[in-house]
């Protein structure tokens, strides 16, 4: 049941918002009480506070397996990790959408959890895009500060107007974004 509460309280916040769902829409949703909510979750807040956990620990996750691949260049590596965001919109969108939407709903605790999360995503990718400086895979006169938050601007805008039925799939969106980026960031 604790599944099935989750699930459908992403599909409300992604659709109505957060401020708009209730704890009771949800329960009628799945026509349980208000006690089931409860027993799995102490409030609504805790519940996002879920959904943006899941969230970011899975696209570390993800991205960690990437960066640790001895086998891949930082090239390679960047693409893998643009490529796992784009794909990522199909399999998790609402959560994405959610989290980028709904933080300014968690309290200033659960927040400094997430940010010290995001916080590590951004500067795992950075120490690749300053590696892939050194070992001269990109350009040497970049700031890989500057690289890194235009790359994450770029994929994490596009939860916001990507669809994964429309024209174009989402490698193709992927292999875009990597020419813009390693095209201005290529030696």
């Amino acid at each position: 049941m604790k599944n099935k509460i989750f699930e459908k309280s992403v599909e409300l916040f992604d659709s109505k918002g957060f401020s708009e769902t209730s704890i009771q829409h949800i329960v009628d949703e799945l026509g349980v009480t208000k006690g089931t909510f409860y027993y799995y979750f102490t409030s609504k807040e805790q519940l996002l506070m879920e959904i943006h956990m899941q969230f970011i620990d899975d696209i570390l996750s993800r991205q960690g397996k990437i960066i640790d691949d001895s086998n891949l260049s930082c090239q390679e590596k960047l693409y893998r990790i643009v490529t796992m965001l784009i794909k990522n919109i199909e399999s998790q969108g609402k959560s994405a959408r959610i989290f980028f939407r709904e933080m300014q709903n968690l309290s200033q605790e659960h927040l400094s959890k997430i940010f010290e999360k995001r916080d590590q995503f951004r500067i795992n990718l950075q120490q690749l895009v300053k590696l892939g400086i050194e070992k001269g895979e990109f350009r040497q006169d970049l700031d890989s500060h500057i690289v890194t938050l235009g790359i994450l601007g770029m994929c994490n805008w596009s939860y916001h107007w990507f669809e994964p039925d429309g024209p174009l799939p989402d490698v193709a969106v992927a292999k875009i974004y990597m020419d813009l980026i390693l095209n201005g960031i290529k030696s």
